[in-house]
């Protein structure tokens, strides 16, 4: 039943209080409760009712309201018996949260409400039922023993007659429909972009969108709750085409039911990373601590044959460094940005038009100090015989779903390039696209090197939706090295450009090796004169107002550098309040005329700091 119906009943003594916009959700059951914490008896779906004996200042209202809200409750029924009136604070934590609210009349008990709920659900529920669970067998048998995520698909084709695919952050199809429309890869990405933004807005699922005429609706194939920029950077959604709008409650658990065997799936892929995640962790620990290069080189050996199976040695490797920050007033709720950025990574580097949730197992990512850092094997051979996916999309004569046949791939990567953003340097990327060509290796990126121009064209509209106003992407991208000797340099190279990347504006940035030459690799090349008096320009007036006032100005300078600008994490850093962080760079910018959130500023600020 939907929560809407609750109110066409007056006998009930309800009173929509907030939250009109979200009366079309199901209800799947009812509980009463007046724990401060019943989140361990919540399963989703469920009208909460509370007398409010939890609340004893108006501060308990959002917690309690949150733990609801990530529990997925429908709503919550409030008693006026206790208070006399549903207070403020609560109905304020429900609008925050998106959550309806209601109050109940003193007249009315909780057990009327109770068992006009239970007797609804269960009328609606018994008609189809039969169906739903032989329905729901079928899709469980062909579960990860039976085919995987593609043959629950082609089951949802044939038996419901619904096209899905299970799409990847970056819009990259991990498993599609055997038969039936395409989805082609700029969609995929319009729809991922579409979905990271609506769970963003802590939306319930699924998310309708149009896109180009054809309606969609996007399930959330979720592996955790609470706090969505945990996960959304690296969860999988199940894209319909279909709009589930007017669909009944048995349906769309159906399709929750898919989105829970996907998720099973993931998990098991997930488990099969964790030894290259360990490899890539034990290479960087003994390249950061300065090991001899031969125990470097051993290392390697034993873990080419896990990224490259016979394959042998891969000749070069290069290293990729991502952090993702997200904007947080209190610093002691600041999220970890390298193991967010650690799976994510892991599907950056894989070829967005390569299909199926194998692309990343020749890659290893490790996370340290607050960054992800990946070890990408580079053997520079393209696979034999290797047919792009809109290549063998156009000789089975299969439509795409609302359009016409896709593009070549050199012109699809060219034309993704030009759509994108205007400042992510599309026009280098497009031509980079071009010179690589379609032959690549089995689902990674560039076999021959990666650029972060094309790396940037690909995944910085999707993903920009999903950092929405509050977050930042920011990658770095060394140069291929082809010894041991050389992944220390290569390391540092990548954290150097990743820097350089984050001192830019805008929600996705990454910058290469080729970026470094004018700065950071010429500075032990600048004459000691003019060393001089460049730190001496710009540092002497921070020094001399320190050694008066001993306000630590240059300290926090370096604080707010290394930070990438994150007045969070400087602050955190520096255990100050934010606002007294705020002042101290406005000193900072008063007494030498620059602008801090300048990037020629930062960048001169930076290198005055190497030189000094």
């Amino acid at each position: 039943m939907r929560l809407r119906a609750l109110l066409e009943n007056d006998s009930l003594g309800l009173r929509l209080l907030g939250g009109e916009e979200e009366l079309d959700r199901t209800v799947r059951g009812v509980m009463t409760t007046d724990l401060r914490d019943p989140s361990r008896y919540l399963s989703g779906g469920e009208l909460v009712l509370t007398g409010l004996a939890w609340r004893h200042a108006p501060t308990d209202s959002e917690s309690f309201v949150q733990i609801l809200a990530t529990a997925g409750v429908a709503g919550l029924a409030a008693g006026e018996a206790e208070l006399g009136t549903v207070p403020e604070d609560l109905v304020q934590a429900c609008a925050r949260h998106r959550l309806p609210l209601f109050s109940v009349t003193e007249s009315v008990a909780f057990a009327t409400i109770t068992e006009h709920v239970v007797r609804q659900v269960s009328t609606e529920r018994a008609g189809d039922l039969a169906a739903v669970v032989d329905r729901h067998r079928r899709l469980m048998s062909s579960g990860p023993a039976g085919g995987g995520p593609d043959a629950v698909l082609d089951l949802l084709g044939s038996d419901l007659d619904l096209a899905a695919w299970v799409l990847s952050p970056t819009g990259r199809q991990i498993a599609g429909p055997s038969e039936g429309p395409v989805l082609p890869h700029a969609a995929a990405a319009r729809l991922a972009g579409a979905h990271m933004a609506a769970v963003r807005t802590g939306r319930r699922s699924p998310h309708r969108t149009v896109d180009e005429g054809v309606a969609y609706s996007l399930f959330p194939v979720s592996r955790g709750t609470g706090d969505a920029r945990r996960t959304v950077l690296s969860d999988w959604l199940l894209a319909v085409a279909a709009d589930t709008g007017d669909w009944p409650a048995e349906r769309l658990d159906l399709l929750h039911g898919v989105t829970q065997l996907i998720a099973v799936e993931r998990d098991r892929r997930d488990a099969a990373r964790t030894v290259r995640r360990r490899l890539a962790q034990e290479v960087l620990e003994l390249v950061q601590t300065g090991a001899p290069p031969s125990e470097i080189a051993a290392r390697l050996r034993v873990a080419a044959p896990v990224l490259l199976p016979g394959q042998g040695a891969a000749p070069a490797w290069q290293v990729i460094v991502a952090r993702v920050d997200w904007d947080e007033p209190d610093p002691a709720r600041a999220l970890e940005g390298g193991a967010i950025a650690q799976s994510l990574l892991e599907e950056l580097l894989v070829d967005p038009r390569a299909t199926g949730p194998d692309g990343s197992d020749r890659i290893a990512v490790a996370h340290v100090d607050g960054e992800a850092v990946a070890l990408v094997p580079l053997t520079g051979e393209a696979e034999a015989g290797a047919e792009h996916p809109d290549d063998s999309e156009a000789e089975t004569g299969r439509t795409e779903t609302g359009r016409g046949a896709a593009p070549d791939s050199a012109t699809a990567s060219a034309s993704r390039a030009e759509d994108s953003h205007p400042d992510t340097g599309a026009g280098s990327a497009a031509e980079g696209a071009q010179e690589q060509g379609p032959a690549r290796l089995t689902g990674v990126r560039g076999s021959e090197g990666l650029h972060a121009d094309t790396l940037l064209a690909e995944v910085s509209e999707p993903l920009g939706r999903a950092l929405a106003n509050d977050g930042r992407l920011t990658l770095g991208v060394s140069a291929a090295v082809h010894s041991a000797e050389g992944l220390r340099g290569a390391l540092e190279e990548a954290r150097h450009a990743r820097r350089v990347a984050a001192a830019r504006p805008g929600a996705v940035r990454a910058a290469g090796h080729e970026e470094l030459a004018s700065h950071v690799l010429l500075l032990p090349f600048v004459p000691d004169d003019v060393r001089r008096a460049f730190t001496a320009r710009l540092l002497d007036p921070l020094r001399e107002y320190d050694r008066k006032h001993r306000a630590e100005l240059v300290p926090t300078l370096e604080a707010f550098l290394s930070s990438d600008g994150s007045w969070t994490r400087c602050a955190g850093r520096l255990h100050l309040h934010v606002n007294t962080l705020r002042y101290r760079v406005s000193r900072i910018e008063q007494l030498t005329g620059r602008d801090l959130s300048r990037l020629e500023d930062k960048l001169d600020f930076f290198l005055a700091l190497r030189m000094s």
